[in-house]
């Protein structure tokens, strides 16, 4: 307890540090450049890559939160209860309704911008910083965890994402914007990098003494690459990614009685910002959950009042959140093996989501259905999909799903997002917003 007790302490102190701002054109932190101060040991650049964390975990400005309120009101797994909250309800509208003054839109694009800037400034230091190869090994590869995330943010919601973080392109008139599938690339390479480093030199006890037990990285690492891998189009590489990951293992994003679980701080506990549809999860009638299907309940609890509420991972202030799931190792698996053609191993890997018991799943996730069947590829795609809105409600993939399944228009609310006005206002590189 005293550990995380110290994590704590730390991570608000480093929170507090920085204020929201228009990012700059190098994409330095929003409030302006980073003290020298805080990179200028080993114990001080793995203060900021914990403080990585705490960004994208804390309150409403965190990226947890910005990214499961958006995917979940955009795809319509989740309504807006009230009004009142004008920049969620602007999400729940969607289309031209989702300004680029939108607090939550704008927060996302900061913070996530934050995370990739401070990464890179932990990264690009640790060679000249850090001595113990142990330790260095374990500073990338925690810190290229939330970097890789931050991108994965930025893909999942915006056309293009910036190009770099660096101060040089400063002189050239602003930072580069590349497609959001670009986004994806730089990930995976990012995270290959990270899993070279710490096959090489193995992660030391001196660094894993900094940083909350929950996360593991080595499985995170591969977790992500096999996400990322996917939605980039790299389907052996997914493959080959995900069979690395331990199911058995978890890792997840914790919590403490000074850094609650946003979601159910926020949201659950309050019902006064948005709140579940209802059990079809949000989905349209061919597709909706099977009545015996048990990861409804699991996700979704059926109080007196409201009828349907927010569970699953979001149930208490210290409920932890998966960085991922076993089950979406298999379903990468399943979808790059259909998207390959192969069928037959498509729907092995998609009925071991679909048969698996809630005992047999390291969260307690299992639909417990029999096995299904599909004859052609697009059938097959369009169970993985049901099967992936299902097994990771919630979860924020939902957006990037919808577009990468080429589902309905009408089943979103937006594609993406517009680029928020302090960015506009300061990149003249900033693309023209999409139209939906």
């Amino acid at each position: 307890m005293k550990r995380h007790m110290q994590y704590s302490i730390l991570a608000i102190a480093l929170f507090c540090t920085f204020a929201f701002t228009a990012c700059k054109k190098d994409y330095q932190d929003p409030s302006g450049p980073s003290s020298e101060g805080a990179y200028s040991s080993p114990a001080t650049l793995a203060n900021v890559a914990v403080g990585l964390q705490t960004w994208y975990t804390k309150d409403r400005t965190g990226l947890l939160y910005t990214t499961v309120t958006s995917g979940s009101l955009l795809v319509g797994e989740t309504f807006v209860t009230n009004p009142g909250n004008t920049d969620e309800a602007q999400l729940g509208a969607g289309g031209s309704k989702v300004l680029t003054t939108n607090v939550v839109v704008t927060g996302m694009w900061n913070v996530s911008n934050k995370i990739r800037y401070e990464a890179d400034s932990v990264i690009r230091r640790t060679g000249a910083i850090v001595t113990d190869k142990s330790f260095a090994s374990g500073l990338i590869a925690y810190t290229t965890i939330f970097k890789a995330l931050a991108l994965g943010v930025q893909a999942n919601f915006w056309e293009q994402v910036p190009e770099n973080t660096s101060t040089p392109v400063l002189s050239s008139g602003g930072v580069k914007f590349v497609p959001g599938k670009q986004g994806y690339v730089m990930a995976a390479a990012a995270l290959d990098n990270a899993i070279s480093t710490v096959t090489a030199t193995p992660i030391g006890n001196s660094f894993l003494a900094n940083i909350p037990d929950s996360v593991d990285i080595v499985n995170t690492l591969y977790a992500l690459k096999a996400r990322y891998a996917l939605y980039a189009g790299d389907y052996p590489g997914a493959i080959a990614a995900a069979d690395k990951v331990n199911l058995n293992v978890r890792s997840t994003l914790s919590f403490n009685p000074q850094i609650t679980n946003p979601i159910f701080t926020l949201v659950t506990a309050t019902n006064n910002i948005y709140n579940v549809v209802d059990s079809t999860m949000g989905l349209p009638v061919p597709i909706q959950p099977d009545l015996a299907d048990q990861r409804v309940p699991f996700y979704i609890a059926r109080p007196v009042k409201p009828k349907f509420n927010i569970s699953g991972f979001f149930r208490s202030t210290q409920t932890s959140v998966p960085i991922y799931l076993p089950g979406e190792m298999l379903l990468i698996k399943a979808e790059a093996y259909a998207r390959q053609h192969d069928i037959l191993n498509g729907l092995i890997f998609l009925n071991k989501v679909v048969t698996k018991k809630a005992s047999e799943d390291a969260f307690g996730i299992g639909a417990a259905l029999p096995p299904v069947a599909a004859a052609t590829e697009a059938e097959l795609l369009t169970l993985i999909y049901k099967h992936r809105r299902i097994e990771l409600f919630m979860g924020a993939q939902e957006l990037a799903d919808s577009r990468r399944f080429g589902r309905p228009v009408s089943e979103r609310k937006r594609s993406y997002f517009p680029y928020p006005f302090v960015e506009r206002n300061d990149n003249p590189n900033t693309p023209d917003d999409p139209a939906f």
